[in-house]
């Protein structure tokens, strides 16, 4: 028998340099096969978790996980909003704007400003936040979300795409060169197909 693939190897590492609000929102990606959730079990979200920088956590419970789930739900029902976003599979279902702003501000709410002395001098912003964990770090996530949702946010043109990025460039338009690449062969074949097709004959209009 085929000894079963360890959950860290399950979870894919997508675009590291992105914020970590935005790399929760692309826990739900897709393939050529279909639309996948990293976030589909306990174990999954621990092993993401670390991947993406929000530290080690051993004690995850279900709680964790319909709260990180929560979080990613109502971050890429904003991101849809903001940009536009009428891809299929990316809009999760049953949450509105409206409940998705509500449960982000609510997750954002648990963090206060405080000012604290540098050791090599000056001061510097850090957060609180009313939990530790890794609760601590989602809300930590909202808080950046927020930021990211009124950044150069872009949901990717690429065919089949469900991920979304922050713009480091005015002219990109797609999460990676892989989704660049077969964009231009869609719109290749697009143009071949017309081309081919041609425009209908009078005789044809008659039928």
């Amino acid at each position: 028998m085929t000894e079963e693939m360890p959950v860290e190897l399950q979870v894919p590492v997508l675009y590291p340099t992105q914020p970590r609000a935005v790399r929760l929102m692309n826990t739900i990606w897709a393939d050529r096969r279909s639309v996948h959730d990293s976030l589909g079990s306990v174990a999954h979200l621990r092993a993401w978790a670390e991947e993406a920088g929000l530290g080690r956590h051993q004690d995850v419970d279900d709680h964790d996980l319909a709260r990180a789930r929560a979080l990613r739900d109502a971050l890429r029902r904003l991101a849809a909003d903001v940009t536009g976003d009428s891809r299929p599979h990316s809009i999760p279902e049953g949450i509105s704007a409206e409940m998705a702003l509500a449960v982000l501000n609510e997750f954002a709410s648990r963090c206060t400003p405080v000012l604290r002395h540098r050791r090599g001098g000056g001061y510097a912003r850090e957060w609180l936040t009313d939990c530790s964990g890794l609760q601590r770090e989602l809300n930590l996530v909202a808080l950046e979300g927020a930021e990211v949702l009124t950044q150069e946010l872009k949901a990717c043109g690429g065919p089949g795409c469900v991920l979304y990025f922050v713009r480091d460039h005015p002219r990109r338009e797609w999460c990676s060169a892989g989704c660049g690449n077969r964009a231009r062969v869609a719109r290749h074949h697009r143009r071949n197909k017309s081309s081919h097709e041609g425009p209908a004959t009078s005789r044809d209009a008659d039928h």
